[in-house]
């Protein structure tokens, strides 16, 4: 499966299946909230948050792939991420592309 952020995949031709999307929210462990409350006095990366965010995006890029492969899907073009808080002490990562087969 590609995936691209760019609207064009080089020297392909396809049609467009529709859109794709994949979204995790994940809520922050009590232990990690101290442990990184702690670093935001002393300054520096919060390396915990940092990898709960990028295992939420594998997650919800993941989701993203299994709907376009149940559409038939080649590729994902103009996949965006964003991220959102839904409740206090969680956050939400959202990805959405555009699901197309090759010609």
């Amino acid at each position: 499966m590609i995936i691209t952020t760019t609207e064009n995949i080089p020297n392909q031709n396809y049609e467009i299946l529709g859109l794709v999307n994949g979204n995790n929210i994940q809520s922050k462990n009590v232990l990690r909230d101290f442990t990184q409350g702690l670093r935001n006095v002393v300054g520096g990366e919060l390396k915990q948050y940092t990898e709960m965010m990028i295992e939420s995006r594998r997650t919800a890029t993941q989701r993203m792939i299994e709907m376009a492969e149940q559409m038939g899907a080649d590729a994902i073009v103009m996949v965006r991420y964003n991220t959102s808080s839904i409740v206090e002490n969680s956050s939400e990562v959202h990805c959405y592309g555009t699901a197309v087969k090759f010609i």
